[in-house]
């Protein structure tokens, strides 16, 4: 297979300055709708970038559960290798790549810990099986078989039979806090538009139009 001779044409439509808000959450909210009606499929699915304690780079796809000026946010596992790369380097990337409506977004800053009343909150609204599996996967730690997994997972469907499933107080969410936010629209030619907006220390946005 010619991996060379895959391409086409980014023609879904350009980017303009004057189509961008001022604010990059509200215009990510406006993408993200325009994602979610556009029939994306996982449209909350993104891309998160860790590094860890040597200097490695990984990536991983989480669901964001929530935005807001103050930042975007995600659940995990507090011993997971992301929770562990985010303690040992609080800052990372999120990728929305949006590639049916040929955008993508891209968002940089430092991440912090939700409150654990934060986190209750968002367990407690979870369907009862994703519940028992953040109680019963110990996330990123190697297991010889499913049937072990399956077994753990059973073992805690009997433990709770009754009543509510408790928050574990190793789970719990994280915001990224941007700094960066870039919004790229594909264009033909490869001449494609990209903004960055970057975060001042008064609180307002500036944007950059960068060469594609």
């Amino acid at each position: 297979m010619q991996y060379e001779e895959f391409r086409r044409e980014y023609l879904a439509g350009g980017l303009r300055r004057h189509m961008l808000d001022d604010c990059p959450v509200a215009q990510f909210e406006l993408w993200l709708e325009q994602a979610v009606t556009g029939g994306i499929s996982d449209p909350t699915a993104m891309v998160l970038a860790t590094v860890d304690a040597e200097g490695n780079p990984w990536q991983r796809i989480v669901l964001l559960k929530g935005a807001s000026p103050a930042g975007f946010v995600f659940y995990t596992n507090y011993g997971s290798n992301k929770a562990r790369d985010m303690a040992e380097h609080p800052r990372v990337s999120l990728l929305f790549p949006w590639n049916a409506l040929d955008r993508q977004v891209i968002i940089g800053g430092r991440v912090e810990r939700l409150s654990a009343a934060e986190s209750a909150r968002y367990f407690l609204s979870r369907p009862r099986e994703s519940q028992l599996a953040a109680w019963a996967s110990r996330q990123s730690r190697g297991i010889s078989t499913r049937a072990l997994l399956e077994q753990q997972m059973q073992s805690l469907k009997n433990k709770f039979s009754r009543g509510e499933v408790p928050v574990p107080d190793f789970w719990g969410g994280y915001r990224v806090v941007p700094q960066r936010i870039e919004f790229w629209q594909g264009g033909a030619h490869r001449l494609h538009d990209r903004f960055r907006y970057y975060a001042e220390d008064n609180g307002s946005w500036r944007i950059e139009r960068l060469q594609p």
